[in-house]
């Protein structure tokens, strides 16, 4: 270890950077699914089963990042770990709760009668739903330092409608690219509702987050600290421009750049995470623990690491894959064995 560098400095760098890419990865790729199941209300019953179609092959590889993500929490920060999760521990009830709730509908309306069918599709909003809220109410809570004041519930609650409305965005962009003809007209329709929302979450977030400490305050507006985060409002904003105007032209007839719009998403989030890390970093927990002083021995760091560098290419080769096997547009979906019975009969 002593070829590295203080594996005490490096050691926990590493796995903060590893936590943080963890939960990048997740909040885009399990947000545009669950952004797709909060837009199942807006669309009808076919147009309901190309949603679930679109996202059918990849859920289960998004909310691995999560586990691992946690995980990494745990073993490598136990102190921040304790603190966050009890400061949230009803917020991250709901969403345990509402993520069965996902994959249990997400089963079995496949298998139910045809006529049950509409209560698992609720049930799959429902999930969605409060999986988003309950993310976005986290995201709100830490970003006020885990401290449970009405003002901060409020700005949490706010942040929960944010996010929510920024996932449903992220997941009508997903479905530009994955599905054609009418379904894919109204999720350009949809996109361009919910860039508003995206738009007004980052920035209540940009403007709450400087005024949670001193630390940060400087950070933003002093230089040379500053110059370091000037580049991300400059190229959200391109991205936001250029979002708009290309939804503007879609959809086309061939089809062309119809991935734009979800890419351009995605770096957008990249962009908003990044601002919020360069903000929090060294602090774990906000302004209480650093990344150094939670950080598990770093005996214990470098054994956990080992076992990291195989599960992580594991997950990261399943995630591709995935994406890699069921590429293209997304094709309908038949649920009904009997009226398929029937019909195979009837010809």
């Amino acid at each position: 270890m002593e070829l590295f560098g203080d594996p005490a400095v490096w050691l926990p760098w590493t796995f903060a950077a590893l936590m943080g890419v963890s939960i990048l990865i997740y909040v885009i790729l399990d947000g545009f699914d669950l952004g797709v199941g909060l837009l199942m209300p807006l669309a009808d019953d076919d147009e309901k089963d190309r949603l679930v179609a679109s996202i059918g092959p990849f859920w289960d590889a998004n909310e691995t990042w999560l586990v691992l993500a946690i995980g990494l929490l745990l073993v490598a920060f136990p102190p921040a770990h304790g603190i966050i999760l009890t400061a949230l521990y009803l917020p991250v009830f709901i969403m345990l709760v509402g993520l069965i709730l996902r994959g249990v509908s997400f089963e079995f309306r496949a298998k139910a009668p045809i006529a049950q069918k509409p209560k698992w599709n609720a049930a799959f909003f429902v999930g969605s739903l409060m999986a988003s809220m309950s993310q976005g109410f986290m995201l709100g809570m830490y970003v006020m330092g885990l401290t449970w004041t009405w003002a901060h519930v409020g700005f949490a609650m706010l942040t929960a409608i944010f996010l929510t409305v920024g996932y449903s965005f992220i997941g009508a962009a997903w479905l530009i690219g994955k599905t054609e003809g009418r379904l894919q007209s109204h999720a350009v329709r949809w996109t361009k509702g919910g860039i508003w929302g995206l738009i007004l979450g980052i920035g209540a977030i940009s403007l709450a987050t400087p005024f949670v400490s001193i630390r940060i305050f400087d950070k933003w507006f002093s230089l040379p600290e500053a110059l370091y985060l000037a580049p991300l409002p400059i190229v959200s904003a391109a991205l936001v421009a250029y979002i708009w105007w290309e939804l503007r032209n879609l959809p086309r007839s061939d089809d062309r750049r119809a991935w734009g719009p979800f890419i351009a998403a995605a770096t957008l989030f990249i962009c908003a995470f990044v601002g919020m890390a360069y903000s929090f970093y060294p602090y774990v927990v906000p302004e209480k623990l650093t990344i150094y002083e939670s950080a598990s021995a770093p005996e214990s760091l470098f054994i956990i690491l080992i076992g990291t560098l195989w599960v992580l290419p594991a997950i990261l080769g399943y995630t591709i894959l995935s994406y890699y096997i069921f590429r293209g547009k997304a094709s309908d979906l038949k649920y009904d064995i009997q009226e398929q019975v029937a019909n195979e009969e009837a010809t």
